[in-house]
């Protein structure tokens, strides 16, 4: 006799079993749509959920280079169905990660992404969406962008992408190299500029939050022009003093300390990524120049302050007679 059990969501992609045992109808994407679903930064809640229980995404990854793929690998992990493109051929790279990849960006949006994540370089952002034919996308379509300044890509998403199209704009504050080992503490900033109402979207959103919530990051909820106040200290400031330090050549001795061998970390850390990146933090960030310039006016004061002393001691040394006296008292006596 047939069992008159539901079949798991695995055979129906419109439905979804919960923990408890019952069917929840599924929207667009598979967002799960019941009530009793797992919140995304509950991490109690959600880890004793199987994986077939989870909603998925279907994820594109526009940019699949270095950065994408290091996303993919997580991404892929957690179950969701990844599709790559880029201008370069990737194709190797996405089948070792079970993902598909195209190099036509008509054939990738064809295939109707839940959500669309741009990787692309702070200064092709612009290019690279003006390439896409968001026609062929669903009109729900959620785009997120990962770039490490905010209000620029904000502000591109809201003036190219229909009004139907929901945007996030998130900042994951680490990469292939600091996270080569878990993101478990590492910070990761979102906002949330344009979601839909409907519990689908609200649903999917969360989804894709709570990836990086379940990999144990420190999620933090920020507004883009917050984001980019703070980034410009955070960010900017480390890769100027990695790369003004970088100019100095400084080399490995047999008696360094350990506050030395952080500065030449420094310089290798920031000069391995591209000057692109150091550029685009630059010019696509607002706070950057006035951080340029009280970064040259506090090493003007620090230096007059170093001279002034030395032009205090020398004169000391210079009017200082034998016996402790001015020498200038001296000569009047």
């Amino acid at each position: 006799m047939p069992s008159l059990r539901p079949k798991p969501a695995l055979f129906n992609p419109f439905f979804r079993l919960t923990t408890s045992g019952r069917l929840r109808r599924t929207g667009a994407g598979g967002a799960m749509r019941a009530m009793d679903a797992a919140q995304v930064f509950d991490h109690e809640s959600g880890a004793s959920e199987e994986p077939d229980q989870r909603a998925r995404l279907k994820i594109a990854i526009v940019g699949f280079g270095n950065f994408g793929q290091f996303l993919a690998r997580t991404f892929a992990a957690q179950g969701h169905a990844i599709i790559g493109h880029s201008r370069s051929d990737h194709s190797a790279a996405a089948r070792s990660l079970g993902a598909a990849f195209f190099r036509d960006p008509h054939d990738l949006c064809e295939q109707h992404p839940d959500v669309v994540v741009l990787c692309t370089s702070i200064l092709s952002t612009e290019a690279v969406l003006r390439s896409l034919p968001l026609q062929r996308l669903r009109r729900s379509t959620l785009f997120v962008d990962v770039l490490s300044v905010k209000e620029f890509p904000k502000n591109l998403l809201l003036q190219f992408l229909p009004p139907d199209f929901d945007i996030l704009c998130t900042h994951p504050m680490f990469g292939p190299e600091s996270g080569k080992h878990g993101w478990s503490g590492l910070p990761f900033v979102y906002d949330k500029v344009r979601i839909g109402d409907s519990e689908d979207r609200t649903n999917r959103c969360r989804c894709f939050l709570d990836i990086f919530a379940r990999e144990g990051c420190r999620v933090v909820e920020m507004s883009c022009t917050e984001h980019d106040e703070n980034a410009a200290e955070i960010q900017f400031l480390t890769h100027t003093v990695g790369r003004l330090l970088a100019k100095l050549d400084l080399k490995p001795t047999p008696i360094n300390t350990k506050g030395y061998e952080t500065l030449l970390e420094l310089v290798e850390n920031t000069c391995s990524d591209s000057f692109d990146l150091y550029n685009g933090l630059f010019m696509y960030n607002n706070n950057s120049t006035e951080l340029l310039e009280r970064l040259e006016l506090a090493f003007n004061s620090l230096r007059k302050e170093l001279f002034g002393r030395l032009h205090v001691n020398l004169r000391k040394q210079l009017f200082q007679s034998p016996n402790g006296g001015s020498s200038h008292g001296a000569e009047e006596n």
